[in-house]
C-alpha cells in the first residue's frame, strides 16, 4: 500500500472531476474524518487515514485490499472507475440521468441506454459527460458518458443510444469470482 504519484493522482482526479467535478476536494475533506487515496496492486483505494495506519503493521504480500475499491491503474496509466466507487460518487454527481423501469433490467445486464429508457436527464448536460444512471426510485444504478448533449437527446430517434454502459450494479453478479 503506497501514496499514489503525482501522475496517478492527476489521472484518478481527472476521472473523478469528470462525475462530480469540484466535489472531489468533499471526499477528502469529509466532516467525520480525513480520507485518502492509496494503491495496492495497480488498484486505487478510498481510506480512512486512521485505518490506512493501522494498516502499515501488515506487510505488502499480507494485505489484500483496504478501504474501497475506486478503480484499477492501467498499464498505460489510465484510470478505469470501479462499481464500488458508486456509492461516494452518487451523492456529488453533477449530471444525473434517470431511465424507465422497463431499460432498468437492460441497464443492469451491462446494455447501453436507448432514447426510449431514458425518462428524464439533468439540464446542460454535455455530450460524452460523465452520468450516474438512477432507476425512478432514485436508486443509484451505476454510471456512463453521454452520447449526446440534454438538448440533442429531444430530438432523436428513440433507438440510439444516449448513455454509453461503463459500470452497473449487476457487475457483483457477473463478476463475483474476480472483484478481488
Amino acid at each position: 500500500m503506497r501514496p499514489l504519484t503525482d501522475e496517478e493522482t492527476k489521472t484518478v482526479f481527472e476521472k473523478l472531476d469528470k462525475y462530480i467535478g469540484d466535489n472531489v476536494r468533499l471526499l477528502v475533506d469529509r466532516p467525520d474524518g480525513s480520507y485518502c487515496f492509496r494503491t495496492h496492486r495497480d488498484r486505487v483505494y478510498y481510506v480512512s487515514e486512521a485505518i490506512m495506519k493501522k494498516a502499515t503493521n501488515f506487510g505488502r504480500e499480507n494485505l489484500l485490499s483496504l478501504g474501497t475499491r475506486l478503480g484499477k491503474l492501467s498499464k498505460k496509466g489510465k484510470f478505469r472507475l470501479h462499481i464500488t466507487a458508486l456509492t461516494y460518487l452518487a451523492p456529488y454527481a453533477k449530471f444525473k440521468v434517470w431511465i424507465k423501469p422497463n431499460a432498468e433490467q437492460s441497464f443492469l445486464y451491462g446494455n447501453h441506454v436507448a432514447k426510449a429508457g431514458l425518462s428524464r436527464m439533468t439540464e446542460n448536460t454535455p455530450k460524452y459527460q460523465g452520468v450516474i444512471v438512477y432507476n425512478m426510485n432514485d436508486v443509484a444504478l451505476g454510471f456512463g458518458a453521454t452520447a449526446f448533449s440534454t438538448e440533442e437527446c429531444r430530438a432523436l430517434d428513440p433507438t440510439r443510444i444516449v448513455v454509453f454502459h461503463q459500470a452497473d450494479l449487476g457487475e457483483y453478479l457477473r463478476d463475483e469470482d474476480t472483484l478481488t
